[in-house]
């Protein structure tokens, strides 16, 4: 088995899928071979000697290979995870400065809104020629898409390319335990149902020992310390009547209500250029794991599988260096597409594939967040019916958006960009005409080097 993972530079997620792989016993002794390619070489060798060593003391069959041309680390790959983030700090900062001038906040800039539409810009031209490379050396080939904008990351596939893609995102799993922490009930006692697109996934049922528990979540939302954790999703709850998967910092910038206004801010501790903030932090855990590739400092390696998903164990195995528990942050999702179909085992998933009827509310083809499960045949979408009007409208305040921005690209059309931000709620709702002529006029001098239309 070849996995590669196309922006190793990522230390953190490199390391997290590396560990979560071999967290699996069967795939000890498979002798899988890991490509990791970057187009930083300082951040490509630092990935390269953390997983080396992360092979070692887990005492695993499996080489691993750095590449830097990634045509040829592509080369019969089975699995491609892109964790591409093309423009690194600079242009994230950018994403910020250019709508500041005209009076726009932001706190991700990422996904959705302006910030969403020039990420798109930059990110979709790299996504498509990764699976143009997929189709002539590893057409059989899955791409798991980790790169954000992650709804146009796989719009543009379905409508470009052949290649299996999926798109995989944590919020759905990380929310419901959150929904469980915030009415004090163990995780294991609830379910749910969630559906939509990525970020925009809205829980449409939770249960609680089966019976509806939505009534307990309101109770909790009228309790100032859990409605601080999660201000604008609790307040999104109240309007709309549902619980959506994405953070409050993220949403904020999604919905026409909070962001403008400098009392909803303050009320509802909305942060302002947080992902500019995490960026930072992000570069001194890279810090980190370079002492670590360099000798000084002592990896911390030891992940094992949790009790309840310890596939291939036999009963008295000694679990050595276990006390960890598991992130629901970790990457599950794709661990699980791997295991289900290298081995059989059935896993269920959320994922972002292509809606062929999966949610009757939104448009045939679009992106969609559905409910899957996985075995030795693939990857299998779940039929979700219909979400609730309101959230459909909801959601499709961003659908044309995303839409317009990629077909741009593709057909070389300005005018579908200035379209998809006077669509955008944010942007509508905060600058006049002229003024979101203007930014995007500064936004396309600025980023020309990405365009070439």
């Amino acid at each position: 088995m070849i996995i590669t993972i196309i922006g190793a530079g990522s230390c953190v997620f490199t390391r997290n899928i590396v560990e979560g792989i071999f967290r699996w016993k069967e795939f000890k002794d498979w002798g899988i071979e890991l490509r990791l390619m970057d187009i930083s070489a300082e951040r490509l060798n630092t990935s390269y000697k953390v997983v080396q060593q992360i092979v070692q003391k887990l005492d695993v069959k499996a080489t691993v290979k750095p590449y830097e041309d990634r045509f040829e680390a592509l080369k019969k790959a089975d699995y491609v995870f892109n964790t591409v983030q093309v423009g690194g700090f600079e242009d994230t900062k950018t994403d910020f400065v250019i709508p500041e001038k005209y009076g726009m906040k932001q706190t991700i800039a990422d996904t959705h809104g302006i910030g969403g539409i020039f990420r798109t810009i930059r990110t979709v031209p790299v996504v498509l020629d990764i699976v143009k490379d997929m189709e002539k050396v590893c057409p059989e080939g899955y791409l798991i898409n980790y790169s954000n904008p992650m709804s146009a990351n796989v719009f543009a596939i379905f409508r470009n390319s052949f290649i299996k893609v999926v798109g995989l995102c944590h919020s759905v799993n990380t929310t419901a335990h959150q929904l469980a922490s915030y009415i004090d009930i163990p995780y294991e006692r609830i379910t749910y149902k969630a559906f939509g697109i990525n970020h925009m996934d809205f829980f449409v049922e939770f249960n609680v020992d089966g019976q509806d528990g939505y009534p307990l979540l309101r109770e909790a939302a009228n309790k100032r310390e859990v409605f601080m954790k999660d201000p604008v999703r609790f307040e999104i709850m109240k309007m709309f009547g549902y619980f959506v998967s994405e953070s409050s910092e993220h949403l904020a910038e999604y919905v026409p209500y909070f962001i403008q206004y400098a009392d909803e801010i303050e009320r509802l501790n909305i942060p302002i250029r947080e992902y500019i903030r995490r960026c930072i932090a992000a570069n001194k855990v890279y810090d980190s794991f370079k002492r670590i590739a360099d000798g000084k400092k002592e990896l911390p390696v030891g992940y094992v599988l949790p009790e309840a998903l310890y596939i291939g164990a036999k009963e008295g195995d000694e679990k050595e260096n276990v006390p960890i528990e598991e992130d629901v942050t970790y990457p599950w999702n794709a661990i699980k597409i791997v295991h289900g179909i290298e081995t059989g085992i059935r896993h269920g998933i959320h994922a972002n594939l292509k809606n062929t009827g999966l949610i009757e509310n939104l448009p045939y083809g679009c992106p969609c967040e559905v409910p899957c499960m996985v075995d030795q045949t693939g990857i299998h979408p779940l039929y979700a019916g219909a979400l609730p009007s309101q959230i459909s409208g909801l959601i499709m305040t961003q659908i044309p958006g995303i839409e317009l921005t990629v077909k741009a690209i593709e057909e070389k059309r300005r005018d579908y960009i200035y379209q998809a931000a006077f669509l955008d709620p944010v942007v509508r709702s905060t600058l006049k005409k002229d003024d979101t002529v203007n930014m995007v006029d500064e936004f396309f001098e600025t980023y020309e080097r990405y365009m070439d239309f």
